[in-house]
């Protein structure tokens, strides 16, 4: 089978599973309902403010990150929701957008809901997908002006986050030697869920001229990364790694745990857009070979290796949809049975509910054919 990026057509692997269509459509509305309707108190994430503006909330921490309004962006986009989309733009560059510092020129990861900055350094996660839903948003919406000039926000982004340091004035979110992603750009490691090889080759088409040889560069990178930081066993990845790929412990973040969770997913849309032959399939079903015999009302936190800590997951739904979405990549008999699961779980409710509800509506689009690459005049 082609890739998604040559032909244009998207894998429905429930319709494949034999699940109906009319249903699927339904699951979709649904549970984007529950997330982004004022209604929906027990489950949703998304607050408008004001008239043009709203945000994504982190509900277990009470903070509004760059990595929710960017996924909420690239939710919108999918979903053809260009009024909320701009609400959430327009929130993020109104509030989180550093203008002054070191950090000029990228976004405060964390700010209070009245819009006040938590901190002043950015995470790059929320960065890249900032730049491919902006991308996917001038493609599907048209560019407008100011900051609506999608296009122009999204090459202006990416140009600083490949150039800021050039002039003594910061830093990189990239190494620019051996082209992978910082966990933050101040620092020298990285984390495996921020690899995104599949926007990378899309950066590559769009970015500036001058930074797409580097963004190819990227792709390949971070393909290797990602099968050099899952253990060789398990497939397991730590939340935060070396360059080398060896697990990297500060604050205990070596271990398999909620960023991680999100490797899956990455290699899963990779393989379905790219299906480049340097993907890391084996990774996905290393993964699901290690989860098929655990009880998901027992998941916990995990060494690498499979070691099972007496904490549990914090963020079990989450899991649960990642695992289903690492089905679009693999071929076992075990693929249906972690869809099969994922159809009869439900969104998350409670404090917790924003990184797992996230993570859910990800691997809903992605299994229902649904997560797309807008392309120029689609």
């Amino acid at each position: 089978m082609e890739s998604a990026f040559t032909t244009n057509t998207y894998r429905n692997l429930l319709a494949e599973y034999g699940y109906k269509q009319d249903e699927i459509d339904s699951w979709i509305q649904d549970t984007w309902n529950k997330i982004f309707s004022p209604k929906e108190e027990d489950t949703r994430i998304y607050f408008p403010v004001g008239k043009d503006a709203g945000y994504i909330l982190d509900t277990g921490n009470n903070d509004v990150r760059t990595e929710g309004m960017s996924y909420g962006m690239m939710m919108a986009v999918q979903m053809n929701e260009e009024d909320l989309f701009n609400r959430l733009w327009k929130w993020t560059k109104t509030n989180m957008y550093m203008e002054d510092g070191e950090n000029a020129g990228y976004f405060a990861w964390s700010c209070a809901p009245n819009g006040e900055k938590n901190a002043y350094g950015p995470a790059p996660d929320g960065e890249e997908y900032f730049a491919l839903a902006l991308f996917f948003a001038s493609h599907r919406f048209g560019d407008k002006s100011g900051i609506f000039n999608y296009k122009k926000e999204a090459q202006d982004l990416l140009h600083t986050c490949l150039h800021k340091g050039e002039n003594n004035d910061g830093y990189s979110m990239w190494d620019r030697e051996n082209k992978l992603i910082k966990f933050v750009p101040s620092v020298e490691f990285s984390d495996p869920s921020y690899h995104l090889p599949h926007f990378y080759e899309l950066f590559a088409l769009w970015s500036y001229e001058e930074d797409r040889a580097f963004w190819k560069e990227a792709a390949i990178a971070s393909r290797h990364y990602i099968a050099t930081s899952a253990h060789p066993v398990t497939g397991l990845s730590p939340e935060y790694a070396f360059y080398d790929g060896s697990p990297n412990h500060i604050r205990g973040f070596g271990h398999f745990f909620s960023d991680s969770y999100r490797v899956a997913c990455n290699i899963a849309l990779d393989y379905v857009w790219f299906k480049d032959n340097a993907c890391p399939v084996v990774v996905n079903e290393k993964i699901q070979a290690f989860f098929h015999d655990k009880d998901p009302e027992n998941y916990r936190r995990y060494r690498i290796n499979g070691e099972a800590f007496e904490e549990k997951c914090l963020h079990p739904v989450g899991l649960i949809a990642a695992n289903a979405m690492a089905s679009l990549s693999t071929k076992d008999e075990k693929a249906q049975e972690f869809v099969d699961l994922f159809w009869n779980t439900p969104v998350r409710t409670g404090n917790r509910r924003y990184y797992d509800n996230c993570l859910y509506f990800f691997s809903l689009l992605a299994l229902s054919g649904n997560f797309k690459i807008w392309m120029p005049n689609n």
